[in-house]
């Protein structure tokens, strides 16, 4: 095996372990807080903390846009951030397919690295495991994530009320449709790039127009479609929908228009839906509007009383229907 992949001797405890901690992890991940003992012990933040964890099996690994190391973090900070908290610490936990490149496993911790420290989260924590070949698909990322509550914020996917904005933060669809051309199952040639990102930003943007946000949720799986049935149902509301106004990338649409997907129901990894009351939405769309991730936000519909549990779609000709309820496997499968 050469020198230049993960070998099973990385991941026994020894020399190699230590060799690639230090190569590899260490060398992105160093902060005052990064420990090489069994736990970090960390400051104490005042008042509530969200906690959370979450795993990443991407494939392939590399995207247009990104990789699963960006990817681990967004998900973790995004995540926290739904529920108004700033992203303080992270652990990663890693399980690496022996014959994995050294060179790729280096460019997955480089980009956590970057994505990290735009936000300001401290990975301070980690462990690595190596897998016989065949037992991962190149890479597996476990993280756990820390995050201060913003004082004034609760977020819950139970709040949303009738009257209540509907806003998404940008286009729809653009990560699902990415990993889907990626795999080249298709056969679809198409420049479209995941738009995976850390929303800390986006979202204390929001928090600083106003902090009564009812409802905070990423579209990771299932998309936009999935998190409103979501919702409906935590809330025991109906969901209303302008097709005219939910923005979708143009190259989104055309590898659905091919397929027949529905852009609804592609997986987001740098989009929010956010449940406001109507007459905070215009604020909350213009400052949306000026972020980095957040150019084409939109209000995209409204909470009703009528058809709980529901998601009514109304389309550009005037008419109504129903958006069916996602079941089984939503494709394409991102985890």
């Amino acid at each position: 095996m050469s020198e230049q992949t993960v070998t099973l001797a990385h991941g026994a405890g020894g020399k190699q372990t230590s060799e690639l901690i230090e190569k590899v992890f260490k060398a992105h991940f160093s902060n005052p807080e990064f420990t090489a003992d069994d736990a970090a012990v960390l400051p104490r933040p005042e008042g509530r903390i969200a906690f959370t964890t979450d795993g990443f099996i991407v494939s392939p690994w590399k995207f247009n846009g990104g990789n699963i190391g960006k990817l681990s973090i967004c998900g973790t900070v995004n995540d926290l951030s739904c529920m108004g908290a700033k992203p303080e610490y992270m652990t990663c936990g890693f399980v690496i397919e022996e014959g994995f490149p050294l060179d790729s496993l280096e460019e997955i911790a480089a980009a956590m690295e970057k994505t990290a420290a735009e936000v300001g989260v401290k990975i301070v924590a980690g462990d690595t495991k190596v897998a016989g070949k065949g037992q991962v698909d190149g890479v597996f990322i476990t993280t756990t994530g820390i995050g201060k509550v913003r004082e004034g914020v609760k977020t819950s996917g139970s709040l949303a009320a009738p009257g209540d904005a509907v806003i998404v933060t940008g286009d729809v669809g653009r990560h699902g449709c990415t990993i889907l051309i990626a795999r080249d199952d298709f056969g679809i040639g198409s420049d479209v790039d995941s738009d995976c990102a850390p929303l800390w930003g986006t979202v204390e943007s929001v928090l600083d127009v106003t902090e009564d946000i009812h409802v905070i949720r990423d579209a990771t799986r299932g998309g936009v479609g999935t998190v409103l049935y979501e919702i409906a149902a935590q809330s025991d509301v109906g969901i209303a929908l302008d097709q005219s106004t939910i923005p979708v990338d143009e190259r989104v649409k055309g590898v659905c228009g091919m397929l027949g997907l529905e852009p609804l129901y592609l997986a987001c990894e740098g989009r929010l839906v956010i449940f406001a009351p109507a007459d905070k939405a215009d604020a909350i769309v213009s400052k949306l509007r000026e972020g980095k991730y957040s150019s084409n936000a939109a209000v995209i519909g409204r909470v009703t009383e009528e058809n709980k549990g529901r998601v009514i779609l109304e389309t550009e000709i005037g008419t109504q229907s129903i958006l069916p309820q996602p079941k089984g496997e939503l494709l394409p499968r991102i985890c």
